[in-house]
């Protein structure tokens, strides 16, 4: 009797260890899942950026006004090139 209580309670130990080291597992997974995710963000982030930044001195070139928005503000962006070269 004792024998089988003692055998029984390894084999629910084990079916526990297994549970936990399941779960371990499974969420190192979901944590390493989500830090590649949040990385591919803020790199698609960074190049959103970089482009409207490009873009805006692509247009500030042609020496014409550009209206910049941001929230409920509106600056209109002139290069000071532009400005020298009317003064001259």
């Amino acid at each position: 009797m004792r024998f089988e209580r003692q055998n029984l309670t390894i084999w629910i130990l084990a079916v526990l260890l297994v549970l936990a080291v399941g779960y371990i597992g499974i969420s190192s997974y979901n944590n390493a899942k989500q830090k590649q995710q949040l990385s591919i963000l803020q790199s698609g982030v960074q190049l959103g950026y970089e482009q409207a930044v490009v873009q805006i001195m692509q247009q500030a070139t042609t020496c014409q006004p550009v209206p910049v928005r941001a929230e409920n503000i509106t600056l209109n962006l002139i290069a000071t090139e532009c400005l020298q070269q009317q003064k001259a």
